[in-house]
């Protein structure tokens, strides 16, 4: 086997073993594990190299609890919508656990799935200059590379934009980290050890994914 497919295979195997984590232990996340997780960020493309990407690192519980606080509150807004606009319930029409089902409405229009970030050890801020024209893309590549690497680390991660949505959240947010005109949070990353490991989620096959010369023609064959 060559050097470059065992390569292939590590790159594959981190990225398939990537999940969304909320759930972490009290155990603080080390210093050379951050400035490596900062680093992947750094080195992501970007158009024209305008690395339009800021980052202020969150450790303190009471500036964390405020950041949990308007996480919950742009999370329950936004899916108490999709609740009364019966979005949700078509969402979850497959899975017929009535009690499950509940608890999960519960969580998404409470906006409990999003208040996990004040128990986070470390709120990475990702922040980008507005007046750059592929910033909210730029910052998504920085921001895979951030989950990627902790997923590398045997660390647990969970990227948020609910607090980054709403233009009040965004004031709350500039208020709160002091962030110059001309920037704005664009997402937090709630990193940590992870108190157990993750089920993998079910992806949709690539048959369903990927067609040949147009839309609609499969370019693998469906899997027997």
């Amino acid at each position: 086997m060559s050097e470059t497919y065992t390569l292939a295979e590590a790159t594959m195997k981190v990225i398939q073993d990537r999940r969304s984590i909320r759930d972490y232990t009290d155990e603080p996340v080390s210093e050379a594990d951050l400035e490596m997780i900062l680093e992947a960020a750094r080195q992501a493309p970007s158009g024209e190299n305008a690395q339009p990407w800021r980052f202020v690192i969150v450790k303190d519980l009471e500036t964390r609890k405020q950041i949990g606080a308007i996480a919950g509150g742009g999370s329950g807004r936004r899916f108490t919508a999709e609740f009364v606009t019966h979005k949700m319930q078509a969402r979850f029409t497959g899975l017929q656990d009535e009690e499950k089902k509940k608890k999960a409405f519960e969580k998404l229009t409470s906006g409990k799935v999003s208040t996990f970030l004040a128990a986070a050890p470390v709120n990475i801020v990702v922040c980008g200059k507005k007046d750059v024209w592929d910033m909210p893309y730029d910052t998504s590549a920085a921001i895979e590379n951030m989950l990627l690497m902790v997923t590398a680390l045997d660390l647990g991660a969970c990227w948020v934009i609910a607090p980054c949505i709403d233009i009040r959240d965004e004031e709350r947010m500039k208020s709160l980290l002091g962030l110059p005109e001309g920037y704005k949070a664009v997402s937090i990353i709630g990193v940590g050890h992870p108190t157990r490991p993750h089920r993998p989620r079910p992806r949709l096959s690539m048959n369903e994914l990927v067609f040949s010369e147009s839309w609609g023609e499969p370019y693998y064959e469906e899997q027997a």
